[in-house]
């Protein structure tokens, strides 16, 4: 997978849009009746960012940014704020957030992963010193683990218990591509121009 560990600046996405999508499909049958079904376990997230923008330094950023990452061909980290952290919109993550996992006294590799309902949703790009985690309700001392911030992989310092839970919090970025090889940007006056949006798409890593 070609992708940069790279956040796209937060003052270009501001006024951004999107939100999930999923892929269903669905035969109607002579009866009336229908057979729904789905390919995708997990939905996958769109944003259309830069129509704000109205600063000439701002497009200049972001074209820079663009070129940088090839078009396309790169993928990036991006600020959902929508949705970029553990808990509950404009609160602070806590170490109990998100069940990871239980303990069979072997294991002590576990993936970040955040609940939507009864759905689990990967954590891969995690924001680095943000994670907080605990075994059996008990807070771990950072020392007593490690993060890869390019998988969202916490390992312990040693295997929990048979049936210990092992709990997390944290902030995280989408990993996502441009979703288009070209820029438009149309000058309206001296240092001030618009910029058509700009759609990005969530990649799987």
């Amino acid at each position: 997978m070609a992708f940069h560990e790279v956040r796209l600046p937060a003052r270009l996405a501001f006024g951004s849009t999107g939100g999930v999508e999923r892929r269903t499909d669905i035969v109607t049958l002579a009866s009336g009746f229908e057979r729904r079904s789905s390919p995708w376990a997990m939905g996958r997230r769109r944003y259309l960012i830069g129509a704000n923008l109205k600063s000439l330094a701002d497009m200049a950023e972001l074209t820079a940014f663009f070129e940088a990452r090839r078009g396309r061909l790169y993928g990036f980290r991006f600020r959902d704020f929508a949705d970029f952290a553990s808990c509950e919109p404009g609160g602070t993550p806590g170490p109990a957030d998100a069940v990871l996992g239980v303990g069979d006294g072997a294991r002590s590799a576990f993936q970040l992963v955040k609940a939507y309902g009864d759905v689990e949703r990967p954590i891969t790009k995690p924001v680095e010193g943000s994670v907080k985690v605990a075994v059996g309700d008990v807070e771990l001392a950072s020392s007593a683990f490690a993060v890869d911030a390019t998988t969202g992989m916490v390992t312990l310092d040693a295997a929990p218990d048979v049936g210990v839970a092992v709990t997390a919090g944290f902030l995280f970025d989408t990993p996502v591509r441009f979703d288009a090889d070209r820029l438009e940007v149309t000058l309206e006056s001296f240092g001030a121009g618009r910029m058509a949006a700009v759609p990005l798409i969530e990649v799987r890593i």
